[in-house]
């Protein structure tokens, strides 16, 4: 069983990659939150459980993150792209 955790931060068009930002900017979106994160990963076709208590190390503001159970079959940057796709998709 394989558990990914996504942080809010992989996708704020407002960081650099050296700040934590692991989509590429035309997939980033300014100011993402743990429940759109978490309705894109649905959407995709995972589980996913958000965690509002967590802090990203680098950051002071607690935002949470997403932990996705059970993506045994993708890796971890193809599911971030798809998710970030359909951030951009949930805000339109």
């Amino acid at each position: 069983m394989v558990e990914n955790v996504i942080w809010p931060v992989a996708f704020d068009a407002d960081r650099s990659r050296s700040e934590g930002r692991r989509v590429p900017q035309d997939l980033a979106v300014p100011d993402p939150t743990a429940d759109e994160i978490a309705k894109a990963v649905q959407q995709v076709g995972y589980d996913a459980v958000i965690e509002r208590d967590k802090t990203y190390p680098r950051e002071h503001e607690q935002r949470g993150r997403v932990v996705v159970k059970d993506a045994d079959d993708a890796t971890k940057t193809d599911l971030l792209g798809a998710v970030g796709a359909y951030i951009q998709v949930l805000r339109e």
